[in-house]
C-alpha cells in the first residue's frame, strides 16, 4: 500500500501531499495518523521554513473517510484519530502554511485549508462544508475557524446551505487569499513559497506565535453543551441515514432524530 501522506523538502519548501486520489484524498484514521507524524516531524526541522500542502489526483481533499465514518458509527465508537487536534497541530506549525487547492476541498478538506496560514486556489477548485446533508454539526473549534476567516455571514451561508461554493465565490467571501488558472497554481504557490523562505526564519515564526496569540480567546469559550450537541447529532439516526445515502449515492431521508 502507497503511503497516505507524502513529504518532500527543497530549497527550504516542504510539501505535505495527500495521496489517496483513488478516494478523492479522503482522510481515514490511517491518513490522519500519518499527517499528524508528518507535521510533528517537520516542526523538528530547522532548515524548513514553509510548508505547502496539496493533494494528488484531481481533488485537494473530500474531508472525512465517509466509509470508515459510517463503520465507525455502526460499532458506536468514537473516530480512531481526532481530526479537530490534527487540525490544530497544523494551525500551530511554527512554519507558515500554504494550502494549494486545486479541486474539491470540502467537510474536512475545506477546514485543512482553512487551518493553514494562506491559501491559494485554482479557478476549478470548489469549497465546501457539506455537514448538514450529512447529518452532522461542525465542531466547535471548527465553527470558529470559519468565522475567523469568512465571517458569520459567510459560515451561515456555507453552513445551512451545505453546498459548494468555486474559487471566484470562495475569494469574495475572503475564503481564499488568491484564485488563478488551474495550469498556474503550482507556480504562483510555489513563487510565494519561495518568497516567504526567503525571508529571516526567526522573524517568520515570531510573526505566527503573535498571530496565533492575538486569536487564542476562542479557545476560553466554553463548548460543552455544544460538543454535546454534535455528539448527538453524530450518533443520531439522521447521521446515519446520511452517510448511508451519500454511499448509496441517493437524497438522504432526515427524520429529525
Amino acid at each position: 500500500m502507497a503511503d497516505e501522506i507524502l513529504c518532500t523538502t527543497h530549497d527550504h519548501i516542504a510539501t505535505i501531499t495527500l495521496n489517496r486520489p483513488e478516494k478523492r484524498n479522503a482522510l481515514n484514521s490511517a491518513a490522519l495518523q500519518e499527517l499528524s507524524t508528518t507535521v510533528a516531524g517537520l516542526e523538528e526541522q530547522p532548515d524548513v521554513r514553509v510548508v505547502v500542502i496539496r493533494g494528488a489526483g484531481k481533488a485537494f481533499s473530500a474531508g472525512r473517510d465517509l466509509r470508515e465514518m459510517g463503520q465507525q458509527q455502526a460499532a458506536g465508537g468514537p473516530p480512531e484519530v481526532n481530526i479537530v487536534e490534527v487540525f490544530h497541530q497544523i494551525e500551530a506549525l511554527r512554519h507558515p502554511t500554504i494550502a494549494m487547492v486545486h479541486g474539491d476541498a470540502l467537510a474536512g478538506g475545506c477546514e485543512l485549508a482553512l487551518h493553514c496560514d494562506l491559501r491559494l486556489a485554482a479557478e476549478t477548485a470548489r469549497f465546501g462544508m457539506p455537514l448538514a446533508r450529512l447529518g452532522l454539526v461542525v465542531p466547535f473549534e471548527l465553527t470558529c475557524k470559519l468565522v475567523e476567516v469568512i465571517g458569520p455571514a459567510h459560515t451561515r451561508q456555507l453552513l445551512f446551505s451545505a453546498q459548494p461554493v468555486d474559487g471566484q465565490r470562495a475569494l469574495a467571501m475572503g475564503l481564499v487569499h488568491q484564485v488563478v488558472p488551474a495550469p498556474e497554481l503550482e507556480q504562483v504557490t510555489y513563487g510565494l513559497a519561495r518568497t516567504i523562505a526567503a525571508n529571516a526564519p526567526l522573524a517568520l515564526a515570531g510573526i505566527k506565535a503573535t498571530i496565533q496569540r492575538a486569536l487564542t480567546l476562542r479557545q476560553q469559550i466554553a463548548h460543552d453543551d455544544i460538543d454535546a450537541l454534535a455528539q448527538g447529532a453524530r450518533q443520531s439516526a439522521d447521521a446515519r441515514e446520511g452517510v448511508r445515502a451519500f454511499l448509496e449515492k441517493r437524497p438522504p431521508v432526515f427524520r429529525g432524530a
